[in-house]
């Protein structure tokens, strides 16, 4: 058994692809007594539930809908349960789609960058081999050649060699850099300081509800902005600036500062329950639909996006 972490691309062409390629792999799981997490779309279980029979039985199966709902949810699902079923001896298998065509523009690069993370999380991880399908038929050649540099292995056909594309750790844990959207013209903004956090979540209140956001999410958006706001205060440069705007059916959120994220998975990570700071970010995450995070030579820009109904 090989004890390191393997990270693998899996390239498949439609439904009946999809399960003659993912299905031998739960299966040799099941045969061999390893936890296996399958985390695929609705419809997709529905198949592999149906290919495996009763051995399904032995396999823990989640909607990725609500498990990747907010990209940045995934690594720790993952790492929860790994941890729960790590023991001597036994590999533990997984099976995560994250990218697929229903997925807007924005959200495809937030997988794509969870994607690439996986390999950060979990480089110290024993016996966890991760296989992420991909369909060749329904994703443009783009999203496949980005899995190959977010992959070290890459297998189709049966075959199975290391991706020479593959970009390594050390790109992928350099500041993330990937450029955002422009604002539109004109979006309100608001600067801040350590003494005005209370003119932020009015500003965000009044703000989010001109743009249409209900009174319930409304709240969860001005708790994560004042989470992002107060980390600013303290570790951006004691200052900043916030934006809100509403596009394609969301209202979106913008602090920047004068500070840099160089912890690539600082959003990612659960705090420990005794810590004393450090759930800004992870607060945000639980909270809004997207979370963008991109930290440039000028500083630091955090997007929270929340749908409108």
């Amino acid at each position: 058994m090989d004890d390191a972490f393997r990270h693998e691309a899996l390239l498949y062409a439609g439904d009946e692809g999809f399960v003659t390629t993912v299905a031998p792999f739960i299966r040799e799981g099941v045969e061999a007594g390893e936890p296996t997490l399958v985390v695929v779309g609705a419809r997709k279980i529905d198949l592999l539930r149906e290919a495996l029979g009763r051995d399904a039985e032995s396999v823990r199966f989640a909607d990725m809908a609500a498990v990747g709902h907010n990209p940045a949810r995934i690594i720790p699902a993952w790492e929860e349960f790994v941890l729960a079923n790590a023991a001597p001896g036994v590999r533990v298998r997984g099976v995560g789609e994250p990218i697929f065509p229903e997925r807007r523009a924005d959200e495809l690069v937030e997988c794509q960058r969870h994607e690439s993370l996986l390999n950060l999380a979990f480089a110290d991880a024993n016996a966890f081999w991760l296989v992420c399908p991909y369909d060749t038929e329904a994703l443009p050649p783009e999203v496949i050649g980005e899995a190959l540099r977010s992959h070290p292995v890459v297998g189709r056909d049966d075959v199975h060699e290391e991706s020479p594309l593959y970009r390594g750790l050390g790109e992928i844990a350099a500041p993330f850099e990937a450029p955002l959207s422009e604002p539109p013209a004109g979006a309100p903004t608001l600067r801040f300081g350590a003494d005005t956090l209370e003119a932020v979540r009015h500003f965000v209140v009044a703000e989010s509800g001109r743009a249409g956001l209900p009174e319930g999410r409304r709240g969860h958006l001005v708790i994560a902005t004042n989470e992002i706001a107060s980390n600013s205060v303290e570790y951006g440069g004691g200052d900043g600036a916030v934006s809100l705007w509403a596009e394609d059916g969301r209202v979106v959120c913008e602090v920047r500062d004068a500070g840099r994220i160089l912890d690539p998975l600082a959003d990612r990570r659960r705090p420990a329950a005794d810590a004393l700071g450090g759930r800004g970010l992870w607060i945000a995450n639980q909270l809004c639909d997207l979370v963008q995070v991109r930290t440039f030579r000028e500083g630091t820009a955090v997007r929270l996006h929340m749908a409108l109904p």
